[in-house]
Order: structure tokens, then sequence, then C-alpha cells
């Protein structure tokens, strides 16, 4: 019995249960692992079939179609906008029926599903994975981005020294200031005691 994971989803109990992550984010132009695992109450049979459909998120992009398919070896699909993009990444004596998805395009956007048959379980459950593929940051945007927060930190800091340096100027004035009146009084004071009084 494979083992459940805490970060994959629990379909129906039924003979053959099927495992897959629920939702999945994933940047536009980089590859994806859809993982599909799954259970059975029958041993592997060497009839056993794995596919893989996709339904996209936009209907208007056309009606659902296969994306891989596996009996007893993987099969290359010979049309269809996963051709050449979908390859096997699974092992059946693992109970891994996973595949990869190559240079994720906004098309992809949509819901993938993993249908696992293992005579003579073959009404098992299908797994379902969302996929939103989300675009990729450019350089340029992060570039400019650091500039403008680097910039508006480098004046802030700027600001404040100026404002600490000007303070520090002013105190030292005052305190010259201060420093001087008192030797004046102090001058006065001693010129004062010196003078011999009248008689």
């Amino acid at each position: 019995h494979f083992p459940q994971k805490t970060n994959q989803a629990l379909w129906p109990v039924t003979a053959l249960e099927v495992y897959t992550s629920r939702e999945v984010d994933a940047v536009n132009g980089t590859n994806l692992r859809l993982k599909c695992t799954f259970s059975s109450s029958s041993p592997i049979s060497p009839q056993l079939s794995v596919t893989w459909n996709f339904q996209p998120e936009d209907l208007n992009l056309g009606p659902d179609e296969t994306v891989f398919y596996y009996l007893k070896e993987p099969y290359k699909l010979s049309a269809g906008r996963f051709k050449g993009r979908a390859t096997w990444d699974g092992n059946i004596e693992r109970y891994d029926v996973s595949i990869v998805i190559w240079n994720l395009q906004p098309t992809d956007n949509g819901t993938f599903t993993c249908q696992v048959k293992n005579p003579p379980d073959v009404d098992g459950t299908i797994g379902e994975v969302r996929l939103r593929v989300v675009q990729k940051v450019h350089f340029s945007e992060i570039h400019f981005l650091a500039i403008a927060i680097g910039s508006a930190c480098a004046l802030m800091i700027i600001v404040v020294t100026i404002v600490i340096i000007c303070r520090h100027h002013r105190k030292k004035q005052q305190e010259k200031t201060t420093e001087v009146r008192e030797k004046e009084k102090l001058k006065i004071r001693e010129e004062k005691e010196a003078t011999p009084l009248e008689d």
C-alpha cells in the first residue's frame, strides 16, 4: 500500500486510489514534474495503463486532450500541444506514474488528470492537478526595482546624515557662543575685582 503524503490529496477510498497535488504554480518557460502515485488492492499487472489528460482553463483553447499514455512502456504523442513536451518520469514498481512537462506555456493553464488502470482494478479514482502558469519576472524589471529601492534608501541615509551634521554643528556653535559669553562675563568680573576702590 503506497503511503499517503500530507501535501497530497487522497481521493475517495476504492480498490485503486490515486494521489496527486491538488494545485501547482509554476513559472512560464520552466519544466514541471506532475507527481501522481497510486495504490491498488491487486498486484501490479502487466496490463497496467496510465492516461494523463488535460482540460484547458480557457475552453476556447479547445477540448480535452491526451497528454501522455503508458501501457507496458511510455508512448510518444504524434500530435497536440504536448507533443515532444511530455515525458515519463515514473516508476511502476514504486507505484509512481509521474510525468514531466517541458517548457511551460501560459496556454498550459488548466487541469491535468491522472488515471491508472491495474486490471482487475480498472474503476479507480482519477487524480486531478490544477496548474497555474505564472509569468517570469524579467531581470530588467528586477534590476530597475533594485535601483529604485537602493536609490531611495541612499537618499534617506544622506538626508538623515545631513540633518544630524547640521544639528551637531548648531549645537557646537551654541556651545561656542555660550563659552565666549561666559569668558566675557568672567573677564568683566575679574576687571571689576581688579579695579581699586576710590577713597
